[in-house]
């Protein structure tokens, strides 16, 4: 890909036949492919080699690069631009003549999704190695480094939603790392304590996804795109945030278990959240504890 397309859209003989429109745009179409190429090919190949006698041992691989595998994560923030740039251009006769010099049965799109789909094989490789490496000696480091791998896809998973976040005005990065982000119903109470809870109950909950960081956490609504591949993909409209500083928690809500409470400027405005899940609610509430605290 690198030397068949990258390449050919700095190259002067096939200037004629690339879009004007395209040009100047290889960084938004391969992303930071090249970086991932590198890594792979003169750091974590070599690593792998040196354990071909002692596979069981190759978690250990894994931990000591487990920070070049968030080169992963850029890649895939990028997929969504990516993908939009070939749908305009992928008719287009430069690709169809580098993908004819390369004698390739399928179009740069489908090679464009391996990095997306290796990331994810990773931790099925590693579940597999574990299987049959209970009692081994490099057990624990493969145990970790599909607990490291895990987290690295959830990031990846996480950050691929948070660019879909559209109409909040300042800038999300400075509201920390994204810790969590999910679906909930929730119920609002804004005055000072007049109505009780109960009555609340009784009114229609808001569908509002939350995108929990170190310093904010956010409501926005859902929107289901009608398209294909990425542009199907939801997008989510801010509606408001909530500053952690100010922020109280109130872990069980009566009647149910799925139920807590988030409150803010102690209890002028409560929100009342429903996970879909008591597990779910839990994990929730163990991170807001830990931002808390």
């Amino acid at each position: 890909l690198l030397q068949g397309y990258a390449a050919e859209m700095d190259n002067p003989l096939m200037a004629h036949v690339i879009p004007p429109e395209l040009q100047n745009k290889k960084d938004i179409l391969f992303g930071n492919m090249e970086e991932i190429y590198h890594f792979h090919n003169r750091i974590f190949l070599r690593e792998l080699e040196n354990y071909v006698e002692y596979p069981e041992l190759v978690g250990r691989c894994f931990l000591d690069q487990m920070e070049d595998f968030q080169i992963y994560e850029k890649y895939c923030q990028n997929k969504p631009r990516s993908e939009s740039l070939w749908r305009q251009f992928s008719d287009s006769v430069f690709f169809q003549e580098c993908q004819r010099k390369l004698d390739h049965k399928l179009s740069l799109d489908s090679y464009l999704l391996k990095p997306v789909q290796r990331i994810t094989k990773y931790q099925l490789l590693l579940k597999e190695m574990l299987k049959y490496s209970k009692n081994c000696e490099g057990a624990e480091d493969l145990q970790e480094a599909l607990t490291s791998i895990l987290g690295i896809l959830k990031a990846v998973n996480d950050s691929m939603h948070q660019i879909a976040i559209t109409g909040y005005d300042g800038n999300l990065n400075e509201l920390g790392k994204l810790l969590m982000q999910g679906s909930f119903n929730v119920w609002t109470d804004h005055k000072k304590g007049h109505t009780k809870v109960k009555d609340l109950a009784r009114f229609k909950p808001m569908q509002r996804h939350l995108f929990l960081h170190e310093k904010a956490v956010l409501f926005c609504k859902k929107r289901e795109e009608n398209g294909e591949g990425y542009e199907k993909a939801p997008s989510y409209s801010y509606k408001h945030s909530l500053n952690m500083a100010a922020v109280g928690i109130t872990e069980n809500v009566k009647g149910d278990a799925k139920k807590f409470e988030i409150w803010y400027n102690a209890r002028e405005e409560v929100y009342i959240i429903q996970a879909p899940t008591p597990e779910v609610k839990a994990t929730w509430v163990n991170e807001i504890r830990k931002v808390l605290t």
